[in-house]
Parts: C-alpha cells; sequence; structure tokens
C-alpha cells in the first residue's frame, strides 16, 4: 500500500487489490508473495472474514470498527490501513460476498446442449445459495436501505454482475437455439426473476412463517419452494408452440 505523510490511501489500495483467491499467490507484478506480503494478506483476509460476520449481524451502522476489530482479534488502525475507513470496509465486504457467489456459481457444470437441465440447475444454485448463505442476503439487505450508496463506490460492481448474467444468457441462448425457450426473454430478466424468488424467499422467511402459520425453513416448505421456482420460471420462457392454422 501506498503511503503518504498523512498515512494510508485507502481509494487506491481498495483499486489495486486483487481478488482473495489470486492475492494468495502472487502480487501485482506476477511474483509469488513474501512472507511479509503473505502476513499482510491474511491479516487483510482476517479482517474482511470478521467484517463480513459482524456487518451481517449488525448491519451497516451498527457493525463499528470496534466490534470487527475485536471479532478479528486485531487493531482499529488495521482497518484503517488495509480499507482507509469503516465505509471502505463496507464496500470490500459487499465485493467479497459478490465475488464469493460468482466463484460458488463457476463451479456448476452446466451443459447448455440441454438447456432445460441447464436452467433447472441454476434455478436450484441460486436458490440454495440463499438459503445457505443468510449472510449474503443481511448485508444486501443492510445495503439496501442505504439506497445502494456504499456498493455504488466499488470499481468492481459491474465486474462481479458480468459473470451471473453471462452464465443466465448462455442457458438461455441455448434453450432459444433448440427453440425450447422464448427468444423474447433476456438474459437479465431470466436472472432478475430467478434471483427475486429465491431471495424475497429467504429475506422474509420469518415474518411469512408467521403470517402464513407454516415454517418456512422446514426441509420439507424449503424443497416445495425449490421445485415450484424451478416450474414456474421453466413454464414462465417456454417457447409456446405455434398452432397450425384450420384451412377453411
Amino acid at each position: 500500500m501506498e503511503r503518504t505523510a498523512a498515512g494510508p490511501r485507502p481509494a487506491a489500495s481498495r483499486k489495486a487489490a486483487p481478488n482473495a483467491r489470486s492475492a494468495t499467490r502472487t502480487n501485482a507484478a506476477g511474483r509469488p508473495l513474501g512472507v511479509r506480503e503473505l502476513s499482510a494478506q491474511a491479516t487483510r483476509d482476517n479482517i474482511l472474514r470478521a467484517a463480513i460476520k459482524v456487518f451481517a449481524k449488525h448491519g451497516y451502522s451498527g457493525g463499528s470498527v470496534e466490534k470487527i476489530s475485536k471479532a478479528a482479534k486485531s487493531y482499529d488502525r488495521m482497518i484503517y490501513y488495509y480499507f482507509g475507513n469503516k465505509e471502505g470496509l463496507f464496500v470490500a465486504v459487499i465485493e467479497e460476498i459478490y465475488r464469493r457467489f460468482n466463484d460458488a456459481e463457476a463451479e456448476l457444470a452446466l451443459d447448455v446442449a440441454r438447456p432445460a437441465d441447464a436452467l433447472a440447475a441454476v434455478i436450484r444454485f441460486v436458490v440454495r445459495y440463499y438459503r445457505d448463505h443468510p449472510e449474503f442476503v443481511s448485508l444486501l439487505n443492510s445495503e439496501n436501505l442505504h439506497r445502494g450508496k456504499h456498493v455504488a463506490k466499488s470499481i468492481r460492481a459491474g465486474e462481479y454482475s458480468s459473470p451471473a448474467i453471462g452464465t443466465t444468457d448462455r442457458v438461455l441462448q441455448g434453450g432459444i437455439a433448440t427453440g425450447e425457450f422464448r427468444a423474447d426473454v433476456t438474459a437479465r430478466d431470466l436472472y432478475l426473476i430467478i434471483a427475486a424468488a429465491g431471495y424475497f424467499y429467504q429475506s422474509n422467511r420469518f415474518t411469512l412463517s408467521a403470517f402464513l402459520g407454516e415454517d418456512l425453513e422446514s426441509p420439507e416448505a424449503l424443497e416445495r419452494w425449490e421445485h415450484f421456482v424451478v416450474d414456474i420460471v421453466s413454464r414462465g420462457i417456454a417457447a409456446v408452440p405455434v398452432k397450425a392454422t384450420r384451412r377453411r
């Protein structure tokens, strides 16, 4: 990190920082990290992991630097050194949770030659990811309460949205090519409906459980919802068979 007489320059460090996967291997010049660099990276990653837990539990407003440094068993000054301030740390947290989502989705083995199966796999992945990573939903809830002002300052937001839309588009185009999916559907709209189904269920599961009088976190309820989302989305983008015109 570049330093000045006034201390570290958080904006520059955030821009230059590689993602967690590549950062543990090489530096910006592509050389293996030395002992000091590895130690610094480990400290930064530890703070980031602690921040994800604290912000997910307390929100942006309640997630203080003191709570995070305590959870990381570190010091306040290290947060300011690596991230500049609390806002810089929260931006890094949002970037990290999106990176994790993309990395997990990238591991899907999708056969676009069988678009219906590939679509079902994508839907199940999204629904299950929201279910299995409640911190993801909590952090997005917190950021939406702040009208997205922190993620808007991220220089990587576009990088993390492209893979998710790209995966959806590959599946969609495969189905359009085989005539199974509607040609008037966009990857953006398909992604939004899948994300909405998974996100809404998870983010409102407690109030909806009380409202509906059933436990929406039960294995049976979760499985039923997953099947329903696969069915309803698949039906929604299925190509409509052209009816033969009867001769008069």
